[in-house]
């Protein structure tokens, strides 16, 4: 089985949680709690660069 948070050929999502952090997240798996979609559905490399363009702070926001 291949990781899925790693097929180039998949659609994914660019989440954010209440502390403004951010996850790549594949579309087939189910968006978990606490998490909200910012990005997508999307290929790869356009939710992490959407990450890489808004995540610019990695400490929680509070």
């Amino acid at each position: 089985m291949s990781n899925p948070f790693e097929d180039a050929g998949a659609e994914y999502y660019a989440l954010i949680n209440e502390q403004d952090q951010y996850s790549l997240w594949p579309v087939a798996i189910e968006v978990p709690a606490g998490w909200t979609v910012a990005h997508g559905p999307a290929d790869r490399q356009a939710c992490v660069d959407h990450i890489e363009v808004n995540w610019t702070d990695m400490r929680p926001a509070r």
